[in-house]
């Protein structure tokens, strides 16, 4: 009966934790470019972009296709990353908090 009571108390501290880091998933960030630099995107571990750059060289109407391919190429670029840095911080923020249960892979519920 203790050792419920202690799992269960446990189990509170890694989700008061794990609420913590999620919150401050807004402070993660990961930068994607492409085009050589020419297209910068920012996004946060929330998975929003924040800041959108793009060279005034590709600001010609003419070449709006090839825009549009630069600015994906960089979000995903900058999605992957930041995916990887949140998972990290996640996993800091509930190591040590429940033993290792096989199986149970906390970084993985959150991508």
């Amino acid at each position: 009966m203790f050792d419920m009571m202690n799992m269960l108390g446990k189990v509170k501290e890694m989700q008061a934790k794990l609420k913590e880091a999620q919150d401050n998933l807004v402070k993660v960030q990961a930068t994607g470019e492409s085009g050589g630099g020419m297209v910068k995107v920012i996004v946060n571990g929330k998975k929003q972009v924040i800041k959108l750059d793009i060279d005034n060289d590709l600001l010609k109407p003419s070449d709006k296709e090839m825009l549009q391919d630069l600015i994906i190429a960089a979000m995903n670029k900058a999605l992957e990353e930041v995916e990887e840095k949140a998972r990290e911080e996640l996993k800091k923020a509930t190591q040590g908090t429940l033993p290792n249960i096989p199986g149970l892979d906390l970084g993985s519920m959150f991508s």
